[in-house]
């Protein structure tokens, strides 16, 4: 397969070859790191980029997988966290210049999980300052643009990772949600926002309220 057709297999379809390695984790980290590469400087979805991170999970992954360990339901998939969720060691702005240079000494609950189950960290996607609006532009990065039109928005609060997505740089994200930063984005970007509810998240059934994958 050429990198491009990876980038836009289904996040199951990636795991599954994975797991059977018919693809390694690092095939398709590269293969999604040439696409944000290409694609990312026209849309501004990603907004901090970790190729080498990135790279050293993959390889990690593999690794794994080469020992007959089992790297968990998400292994070898890149993922990049909304820039209000907290990562350690990895600069988080809140989109704002207040937190410009902020860089977290802990996980957000989500992050982690997302780890233990095999996904890899590649960088913070693009929100409006403090998550407050219906569209992604803040003082810090900018505006993220609408993959179907450049001149558009692309909606908000979780608009970096709704435009990721549908341009194929990430075959996961997550975001948050209080009342429709999730799904907003998503309608605009022509993909898939999933809100879980609060009394699942209590459950530990799902994540955190408003915090899911798109």
């Amino acid at each position: 397969m050429n990198p491009e057709e990876i980038c836009f297999l289904p996040a199951r379809e990636l795991v599954r070859r994975i797991r059977a390695r018919e693809l390694s984790a690092v095939e398709v980290m590269d293969a999604h790191i040439a696409q944000i590469e290409r694609v990312n400087p026209a849309v501004n979805a990603i907004v901090t980029f970790l190729p080498e991170l990135g790279r050293e999970g993959a390889r990690a992954v593999d690794a794994a997988l080469a020992r007959g360990d089992d790297p968990g339901p998400l292994a070898g998939l890149p993922v990049a966290h909304k820039d209000l969720i907290p990562t350690r060691g990895i600069r988080t702005t809140f989109g704002s210049p207040i937190f410009k240079d902020f860089v977290p000494d802990t996980d957000a609950i989500i992050v982690e999980r997302l780890r233990k189950a095999g996904a890899i960290t590649i960088g913070k996607t693009n929100t409006p300052e403090f998550g407050a609006g219906s569209q992604t532009f803040n003082p810090v990065f900018g505006a993220t643009r609408n993959p179907y039109d450049l001149a558009r928005t692309c909606g908000g609060s979780s608009g970096g990772a709704a435009a990721a997505l549908a341009c194929g740089l990430l075959p996961i994200a997550d975001g948050s949600d209080m009342g429709g930063s999730l799904r907003n984005p998503a309608s605009f970007c022509n993909v898939v926002g999933l809100r879980p509810s609060q009394v699942a998240c209590r459950t530990g059934r799902a994540f955190p309220a408003g915090s899911t994958w798109l």
